[in-house]
């Protein structure tokens, strides 16, 4: 079944160029059965990114575009009325598909947010006092904009929180742009040039995801782990210049988060145990969006990478 993974990983490679950790953290994300939040400039394939992925997946696919109009039936839908029945009847938003990209999230106001939270939460949906299950394979990957911040809506500390990971990606180097052009021309000349056949079903999904959850992890490095966690909530045990730093640590979905991304990174790698590589591979990812950093870190420039850095060099790994 890894194998299969690879491969999976490989195909989107080609065509995501310049982006290995968007493509690695997606499979990462569908492995360990959460969601992705993305920050970066536009034009870096994030959408390309999902719908590839999903055409890979045989899996349904939906991108919605937030914007400060957007309502909340337009994400998760709504009751109309057919005269010809007299009776109400539900119509699917977009949310109801496998794999959904929110573009720019925070371009719409909470109560938008809210009803993508309850999908991404629960798992479901509610419409006029009835209840709507998604489907059993069901991924968001949202996007956020760090240049334009205008006509955006903070996002609440709740919905980061729900996200399994956030990633940072930045502009390809010269040689990956080569390599984009390349294939845009490529594909602008021949668009079936490289046409996409899925390579894994649900089905082969949800038995990789059983099998990451039966990845090996030492009772010395889930310690570690955790203790990696609870430095996010009293750093002035570990690192006295970090007191009065972090305002808030992160939470114990921090603490699920990185056992599953460290369990799928190293069931990727074809290995049946955990290391400290896998669990430190994804410490920032789990962690950056979960931190709320103090006013005075924050107005002497601080960065919580940068903060995880640290906590990382300072707790003892076993």
């Amino acid at each position: 079944m890894q194998k299969k993974f690879k491969l999976l990983e490989d195909e989107l490679g080609k065509r995501i160029i310049g982006q290995p950790q968007l493509v690695q953290r997606l499979l990462v994300t569908l492995l360990a059965d959460g969601h992705l939040l993305v920050e970066g400039a536009p034009g870096l394939a994030k959408t390309r990114a999902v719908k590839t992925l999903s055409s890979m997946l045989d899996a349904t696919f939906q991108r919605i575009q937030f914007t400060p109009d957007l309502l909340p039936s337009d994400i998760t839908g709504s009751e109309i009325f057919r005269p010809e029945s007299g009776q109400f009847e539900f119509l699917p938003g977009p949310v109801f598909n496998q794999l959904v990209l929110a573009d720019e999230i925070n371009r719409a106001p909470a109560k938008v947010q809210s009803a993508l939270l309850e999908a991404m939460a629960e798992r479901q949906v509610s419409v006029g006092g009835q209840t709507y299950k998604l489907p059993p394979l069901f991924m968001v990957m949202a996007t956020r904009n760090p240049i334009e911040q205008e006509g955006t809506y903070r996002m609440p500390e709740a919905q980061l929180d729900r996200f399994l990971i956030q990633l940072n990606i930045a502009y390809p180097d010269a040689r990956s742009e080569n390599a984009i052009l390349e294939l845009s021309r490529a594909e602008t000349a021949d668009p079936l040039r490289d046409a996409i056949t899925p390579l894994i079903s649900e089905e082969e999904i949800q038995t990789a995801r059983s099998a990451v959850m039966k990845i090996h992890m030492s009772t010395p490095l889930q310690e570690y782990l955790v203790q990696l966690v609870q430095s996010t909530r009293q750093p002035q045990g570990y690192i006295r210049e970090l007191n009065n730093t972090i305002a808030h640590g992160a939470s114990p979905r921090a603490t699920i988060a990185l056992d599953r991304c460290a369990r799928a990174r190293a069931w990727l790698s074809g290995r049946d145990y955990a290391t400290p590589d896998d669990v430190q591979a994804y410490a920032h990812d789990c962690l950056r969006h979960r931190l709320v950093l103090s006013f005075a870190a924050e107005s002497r420039g601080i960065e919580p990478d940068a903060v995880i850095d640290q906590l990382l060099d300072q707790v003892p790994v076993g």
